[in-house]
């Protein structure tokens, strides 16, 4: 079973996620543990206060390292692995689903959401193994980013979707963009399921549905294909899709 630690000062914008549809099913299965802490409760001042004004100046509050050191320790000290410690920030590494993949083999991870206009610097340096950005944009904090890194990784776990082949065939997965899909009526207001997936030919619907990934990601995503290898089939799919495109 997979433990998730979350360190957050809203505990509360958790449950919701955490508590509906695959996210509910996969803890209830034991195939992850949640923990969400506030880690306000490990500021060492009567206040607890959990940030302080930026040495030399500017505008918003920094989160000092005390509580973020302290809680991460605390952790640590009751975790039977070593655990990942995943800082949500705009600094990040861009989040791929290879990176999904990647995390979902370990035993342990821990989040750290902030909310403020930053970290203090030693909670990079000291304390986190992995610096993670959803997206080029900023958010109000580090909440948001967590739970979709998180739905992104329990997804994965053996047994949560029932079928492994569930999501090996979603989008990124095989570093294509997924092909089309189609439910019944075949026919709905006119607009027809293509034939070749209501014939039963198992091998021409493959085919399809490969053409149909490489064409989608031509289309909408071509900066993939630099990171992929394709076989010597599909580079010749995707000559005859880009041929087509062109006359068109």
């Amino acid at each position: 079973m997979m433990k998730m630690d979350v360190l957050t000062l809203f505990p509360e914008m958790f449950d919701g996620v955490l508590g509906h549809s695959i996210l509910k099913r996969a803890a209830e299965h034991n195939a992850v543990e949640y923990n969400i802490v506030n880690f306000r409760t490990y500021a060492d001042n009567k206040h607890q206060t959990v940030d302080d004004y930026p040495y030399g100046g500017g505008a918003g509050m920094v989160l000092k390292p005390q509580p973020i050191f302290d809680a991460v320790a605390d952790l640590q000290k009751k975790s039977t692995s070593s655990p990942r410690v995943i800082l949500l920030c705009p600094q990040g590494e861009k989040y791929t689903q290879r990176k999904a993949e990647e995390l979902s083999q370990e035993e342990h991870l821990i989040f750290v959401c902030g909310h403020y206009e930053g970290y203090d610097e030693r909670i990079r340096e000291h304390v986190v193994t992995d610096e993670i950005s959803i997206g080029d944009f900023v958010l109000t904090g580090g909440e948001l980013g967590a739970m979709v890194v998180i739905d992104s990784i329990v997804r994965l776990l053996p047994g949560v979707l029932g079928k492994e082949e569930s999501h090996q065939s979603d989008s990124y997965s095989t570093g294509l963009l997924e092909h089309p899909h189609y439910t019944r009526p075949a026919d709905f207001r006119g607009m027809k399921v293509p034939d070749v997936l209501t014939s039963g030919n198992h091998r021409l619907i493959d085919e399809w549905r490969m053409k149909e990934s490489l064409r989608r990601t031509e289309l909408r995503r071509p900066d993939l294909f630099d990171h992929m290898e394709l076989s010597a089939e599909q580079k010749k799919w995707l000559e005859e899709i880009k041929k087509e495109h062109e006359e068109h």
